[in-house]
């Protein structure tokens, strides 16, 4: 009888392993910040209200196609993974899930979600999905090894859920559905240009075309997080709604993109670690804010 519960725990315990390399490999942090991004779009897009089944049907399609983009990432950079210190101990170079599995995974999971989106929501969404797929395994993920457009490339893709969270309330696509696809976009730029610095040596290893390496003085990584810092302003207060207290938003959201363009023209001049690390936490500070003040006084 002990040697059976021991068996069962030992069984129990390696499926829980499983599915929280599974889970790991999803990229949960990366998840839940395209399925708030997308939310805030649905709500801007009918300010009115927006059915709770329908947006909640859109995040789950969103995620297992998120899920999935990131799962074959993961297995076409395995190799890469392994040489970097900051990611040698994902579940792919340690061995603990094996490609074959990853390859089963990230086709599950992208077939359910694209199949659902067109079930259950609509067929722009499921398409604008597939896109967002494609872009980021097929361009951005082989440009990371050829050259330094990638992070182009990859904001694109990072920028395309907020869209799909907006078509997928069936509101319609006029130009300013595309104003907060613009902002995400842009600030992609000062956020991942303050990584691509403090990870410069783990990219110079992985042998990736990081601006951060093909440029090691860093001046390029400064003009390009001050560059998106600095075009973040006006097209961040182009008018989204004449509802709501558009005042407040266009108040809060001019002091947190000044914020962050003083942190990266700081980051420009000093070009060190420190500089770096208060820009990426100014970034992560602002997407939080600006999503709160987009959802909460337009």
């Amino acid at each position: 009888m002990s040697t059976g519960m021991a068996m069962t725990k030992r069984t129990a315990a390696s499926c829980t392993d499983r599915l929280a390399s599974y889970w790991e490999m999803a990229k949960p942090k990366i998840l839940v910040m395209e399925l708030v991004v997308a939310a805030a779009a649905a709500r801007v897009a009918l300010p009115s209200g927006v059915e709770v089944r329908v947006i909640l049907e859109a995040l789950l399609g969103i995620a297992l196609v998120a899920a999935s983009a990131s799962v074959a990432n993961g297995l076409w950079e395995r190799q890469s993974d392994a040489l970097m210190p900051r990611t040698a101990n994902r579940p792919l170079p340690t061995g603990r899930v094996s490609p074959l599995e990853a390859l089963l995974l990230s086709a599950l999971c992208l077939t359910l979600g694209l199949g659902w989106l067109l079930l259950r929501v609509n067929m722009l969404t499921a398409g604008l999905g597939l896109t967002t797929w494609s872009i980021y395994v097929l361009v951005y993920t082989p440009l990371k090894k050829r050259t330094p457009l990638n992070t182009a490339v990859g904001a694109v893709a990072g920028a395309l859920p907020m869209l799909m969270g907006w078509t997928a309330t069936g509101a319609a696509l006029t130009w300013v559905a595309w104003v907060p696809v613009t902002v995400l976009f842009l600030w992609q730029f000062p956020h991942f240009m303050a990584i691509a610095w403090l990870y410069r040596e783990d990219y110079r290893l992985a042998g990736q075309q990081m601006l951060s390496v093909v440029d090691p003085s860093g001046r390029r990584c400064g003009q390009q997080a001050v560059s998106g810092a600095l075009l973040l302003l006006p097209v961040s207060m182009l008018p989204l709604s004449g509802s709501g207290s558009p005042q407040v938003y266009l108040a809060g959201t001019c002091c947190l993109g000044a914020v962050q363009l003083a942190m990266a023209i700081r980051f420009a001049l000093a070009r060190d670690e420190t500089s770096a690390r208060w820009l990426l936490r100014t970034t992560l500070l602002y997407l939080p804010a600006w999503l709160l003040l987009l959802v909460t006084t337009l």
